[in-house]
């Protein structure tokens, strides 16, 4: 059992030290709140008791998890309609052209289908993702009106997406101002920066932001923008390429903590 790692992490406020084999895989975890070493099996007790030496000040329990209460396993059982993980890609959009699907005969197209299709369009990149470890949700509300398009999460952290349709159009991001074709120029990347930070407020975690840009015919960059990171929906993937930051049961958390609508009403 050579070569345990220990790495520090952070849930919920409460610091946890896992201690990992060297692929990675988790073993054990010290809760230096509740005193308690947890194993995942009792056969790596002294390897795991040796590698966590140097942390652990007073004593221990040690033991396997202990079985949520009745309490715990009511937080985890969600409400369906405080359920976010059901949404689908554009499901506020969705929603109000139900509502109202404007006049039959328009001179211009709605501007909400255009959305539509690109929320759609990131929205289906991000679902296949799922299957490598990481969880997307769509239209996470905000107070005020205001929404996430998308929330990732995953073992190479969290990111908040905005999705823009620029079909067949070139598109030129100076911060922080974006242009689509002849259209004026709108100060974008401060409501991608915007929604990044009320995630990382909600979830106390850093939260990323990243605009993705659907179909465009060219994408002009003179400059690096401050903190987001631009797509095009074709490159989405690469974002499933980072690891390393999250481990499997903090992505996990994270996931179960952001599909609760309670999560977002305090900001």
């Amino acid at each position: 059992m050579d070569g345990l790692r220990v790495v520090p992490t952070w849930r919920h406020g409460r610091e946890r030290l896992y201690v990992c084999l060297p692929d990675g895989r988790n073993i054990a975890w010290y809760d230096r709140e509740a005193s308690r070493v947890n194993l995942l099996g009792a056969d790596r007790e002294d390897d795991v008791m040796r590698a966590l030496g140097p942390f652990i000040t007073g004593p221990v329990t040690v033991g396997p998890p202990p079985v949520p209460t009745p309490a715990e396993l009511a937080r985890l059982t969600l409400h369906p309609d405080d359920d976010l993980a059901p949404n689908r890609p554009g499901e506020a959009l969705l929603v109000a052209l139900d509502r109202d699907p404007g006049p039959a005969r328009r001179l211009r197209p709605d501007p909400r289908r255009r959305a539509l299709e690109a929320e759609q369009t990131v929205g289906e990149a991000l679902d296949r993702l799922d299957g490598a470890g990481w969880h997307a949700l769509h239209s996470v509300p905000l107070p005020g009106g205001d929404r996430i398009h998308h929330l990732l999460i995953g073992p190479g952290g969290l990111f908040a997406l905005h999705s823009l349709h620029a079909r067949r159009h070139r598109v030129t991001v100076a911060d922080p101002m974006v242009t689509v074709g002849r259209r004026d120029p709108r100060p974008l990347l401060r409501v991608v920066r915007a929604a990044a930070d009320r995630a990382s407020y909600a979830l106390t975690a850093e939260v990323r932001p990243v605009l993705a840009l659907v179909d465009p015919a060219a994408v002009t960059v003179p400059a690096p923008p401050r903190e987001v990171r631009v797509l095009t929906d074709t490159q989405l993937d690469a974002l499933s390429h980072q690891g390393g930051v999250l481990k499997p049961a903090d992505v996990e958390a994270l996931h179960a903590t952001a599909r609760d609508r309670n999560t977002w009403g305090g900001l």
